[in-house]
C-alpha cells in the first residue's frame, strides 16, 4: 500500500518536532522529575502521568497495526513484538515501580500523549500497511543488526533504570550518585539505551518513520542527559570527574 501524502506529512511533522524539541530543551529543562517546578499549570502524580503518557504508544500502535493488510505476516508480527516489549513495560510496569510521591505538570503529560499518538500511528501503519517485508527480511543484515541493537539498548535501559530505583530505600525521596554498570562511564546510560534501542528499530524496519523516531529520541534525550550531567556535577562535589553525560569518553 503506497504511502499517502497525508501520511508523509505526518512523518515530516515528526522530524520537524525533533528539531523544535532539541532547540527547546537546550533552552529550558523539561519540568518533570528532578526539574519539576511551579508555573506549568496543574500537576498530577508522576505514576499517573507516566501511564497516561506511555499507554497510547502501546495501545494506539496495536489499533493501527490491526487495521493493516499485512497484520498477520511474520515480519510485521516480529516488529510488533519488539515495539510492545518496550512499551508494555514502559506504560504498565515502569509507573508502578516508581518510588517517591513525585508529581508532573499535566501539560507535560498532554504533550507526550500527542507525540506518542503521532509516533505510534506512523510506525504501526508502516509496519502493517505501508511497508512490504518478505519473509527473508528476517535474515537480512539490516534486520539482524537492528534487532540486536534494539535488544541491547532495551537491556541497557532496563538495567540502568533498576540501578536508579535501587538508590532509594522505602520512604526516601532524595537523589544519590548512581554507581556500577554503565554508570561507570556515563551519567545517563538509561537514555543511551533508549537511543540505541530506537536506532536499532530504524535499522530493523529500514523506514523513514523509524528513522524519524530515532532522530526524535536523540533530540529529546541528549539535552536531558546533558542537563542531568551538569546537575550531578553541581550537586555532588565528589561526582566522578571522568564520567561523561551520554557517550563514554566522548559526550
Amino acid at each position: 500500500m503506497p504511502a499517502s501524502g497525508l501520511y508523509r506529512a505526518f512523518v515530516s511533522l515528526e522530524l520537524a518536532l525533533a528539531v523544535a524539541t532539541f532547540v527547546g530543551l537546550r533552552l529550558i529543562r523539561a519540568p518533570y522529575g528532578r526539574y519539576v517546578r511551579g508555573g506549568w499549570g496543574p500537576t498530577i502524580p508522576a505514576r499517573l502521568g507516566w501511564l497516561l503518557m506511555e499507554s497510547p504508544a502501546c495501545l494506539v500502535f496495536v489499533g493501527v497495526y490491526a487495521a493493516g493488510p499485512h497484520r498477520g505476516a511474520p515480519v510485521p508480527l516480529v516488529l510488533l513484538g519488539l515495539w510492545q516489549v518496550h512499551y508494555a513495560h514502559r506504560a504498565f510496569v515502569y509507573p508502578l515501580r516508581l518510588r517517591g510521591g513525585g508529581r508532573m505538570p499535566l501539560a507535560v503529560a498532554g504533550l507526550a500523549v500527542t507525540f506518542n499518538v503521532l509516533n505510534a500511528s506512523v510506525n504501526a501503519r508502516w509496519v502493517s500497511a505501508a511497508g512490504d517485508y518478505p519473509l527473508r527480511w528476517l535474515a537480512d543484515p539490516r534486520f539482524l543488526i537492528g534487532a540486536a541493537l534494539f535488544l541491547f539498548g532495551l537491556g541497557l535501559n532496563l538495567r540502568s533504570d533498576q540501578t536508579l530505583r535501587s538508590l532509594r530505600g522505602p520512604g526516601e525521596t532524595g537523589y544519590k550518585v548512581p554507581r556500577g554498570g554503565a554508570f561507570r562511564w556515563v551519567s545517563c546510560p538509561n537514555y543511551l539505551g533508549e537511543i540505541v534501542e530506537w536506532s536499532g528499530w530504524a535499522l530493523a524496519t529500514w523506514s523513514v518513520p523509524g528513522l524519524a523516531f530515532a532522530v526524535y529520541t536523540a533530540a529529546n534525550l541528549v539535552p536531558r542527559a546533558l542537563s542531568h550531567h551538569d546537575w550531578y556535577r553541581q550537586r555532588f562535589v565528589d561526582y566522578p570527574p571522568g564520567r561523561r553525560a551520554l557517550i563514554p569518553y566522548i559526550l
